[in-house]
């Protein structure tokens, strides 16, 4: 379906030229001539983007109140706002009011096109974050009394209201882009995109591309993290995996906050706040040479260290009686009693970490209704022998393989037994284990992993 956008100019010429360049690009419109046609249009049906000249009627009642009044019944409309009359105040004021961009007139069809792209972009960004939050996060809070956890909790209010650069380091599965969300999420931009990029994902030659976009020949753009991001947060993940080349280009725009599309010639100048992830010693990896010190520095201005399960198992109880409950929520049903004095619990070495009870949680929560308190004991020491047994068994395999296809062996039987249990459905696979449907599609295709029915 065609998006729409609304025009709002008292100049009939202009009016005109800004709706068939937009009609020629496969968009609908919508037009306004003055301020009242300009409130009909919006109180009949929001478009999916604005644009607004600034001066209206000549009088009081211009574009900067219609875009007041459209931010004041959603902001999931972009406002793109339109002058040639314009000054640096205008522009900052209409900023500081929510409007996406600001164009001086005369001003280039592809200007224009550029601006609205990215503008429902963004909000399809959004959306999709939104969404994502709903469905893989549902709100889960940092649970547990263990020092560090309550220390890393006093300081997601602390560091939410700040644009400081964080770098979260902690095994796999302890909690890190959950940790990122809240701090996004407590922060002046959460009505912004969250992005996540995750680096161990892509593949080396994409990196620039994924990150910094590109202009294409043909006159297409394509979007990076960096501007889908805009205004928003952007969490690298695993960024000890990114290349030491591109490391130097993501140093150099967090010094001159610019950078350009590949094959583009435009400084495109970058708001977007920076949280770094790893499950690596970072540090070490810098003294090993694999990743340059003077963007750690740049990256590591406030370091968080999320523990292991396995070093605050006083956490297991709190953690099983919240995830019972939220999970109850989430799926519509009873909850299960799990004996959370059992003492394989805290024996267990939990090498998928806090992600790993949860699932373990949710599993014995499906599997155990309408079955006695014994029957759930039962499933749980099942669950958690048979999760120790295949721990050693790949263990005593993998040490007699280099790093490199030991990792890729692990890798490929992992998702290999992911989508046998969800019956080869690429979106299900994506959601469970926390990587987007397009990122999962080339990681299969480099493991060579073929349609599992």
């Amino acid at each position: 379906m065609k998006q729409e956008v609304l025009v709002i100019d008292d100049n009939f010429d202009i009016r005109n030229l800004i709706s068939e360049i937009l009609k020629d690009n496969n968009y609908r419109v919508r037009v306004a001539a003055n301020f009242e046609q300009a409130c009909f249009e919006i109180n009949k049906n929001l478009p999916d983007i604005a644009v607004i000249d600034v001066k209206l009627d000549k009088g009081d009642k211009d574009g900067i109140e219609l875009l007041k009044k459209i931010k004041e019944i959603t902001d999931l409309v972009p406002v793109i706002m339109i002058s040639g009359h314009a000054n640096v105040e205008m522009a900052v004021e209409s900023l500081k009011l929510g409007a996406y961009e600001f164009i001086t007139k005369p001003f280039a069809p592809e200007q224009l096109l550029n601006f609205i792209s990215r503008g429902l972009e963004n909000i399809r960004l959004k959306k999709e974050n939104v969404q994502l939050e709903n469905r893989s996060f549902h709100s889960f809070e940092f649970i547990g009394e263990n020092p560090q956890i309550s220390k890393i909790k006093k300081l997601i209010s602390k560091l939410s209201s700040t644009d400081s650069r964080i770098l979260i380091s902690g095994p796999t599965g302890s909690g890190k882009e959950l940790l990122a969300r809240k701090l996004h999420k407590n922060s002046p931009r959460s009505n912004e995109p969250f992005v996540v990029l995750n680096g161990a994902l892509l593949q080396p030659d994409n990196y620039e591309i994924e990150l910094f976009g590109s202009d294409n020949t043909d006159g297409s753009t394509n979007y990076g993290f960096l501007e889908r991001a805009k205004e928003g947060t952007l969490l690298i993940d695993e960024v000890s995996e990114i290349p030491l080349e591109t490391q130097a280009k993501i140093l150099r725009i967090l010094m001159d906050q610019k950078f350009k599309r590949i094959n583009g010639k435009e400084d495109l100048f970058v708001n977007v706040r920076i949280i770094s992830s790893t499950s690596k010693d970072l540090k070490n990896e810098v003294t090993l040479g694999n990743f340059r010190e003077d963007l750690y520095h740049r990256l590591n201005v406030v370091p968080i260290e999320i523990p292991s399960l396995s070093s605050r198992t006083g956490d297991i109880p709190l953690l099983i009686k919240y995830f019972q409950k939220k999970i109850s929520e989430i799926n519509g049903i009873p909850e299960i009693e799990i004996n959370v004095d059992d003492e394989l619990l805290y024996t267990y070495q939990w090498p998928g970490n806090v992600r790993e009870l949860r699932n373990l949680v949710e599993r014995i929560s499906i599997l155990s209704q309408n079955e006695n308190k014994s029957n759930v004991g039962r499933l749980l020491h099942e669950i958690l022998s048979k999760n120790s047994n295949e721990i050693l068994d790949n263990t005593a395999v993998s040490m007699s393989y280099p790093l490199k296809q030991a990792r890729e062996n692990f890798e490929k039987n992992y998702l290999l037994a992911q989508l046998k249990k969800n019956k080869g459905n690429i979106s299900k696979t994506a959601e469970f284990i926390g990587m987007e449907r397009s990122a999962l599609h080339r990681k299969l295709k480099s493991l060579g992993i073929k349609g599992i029915n």
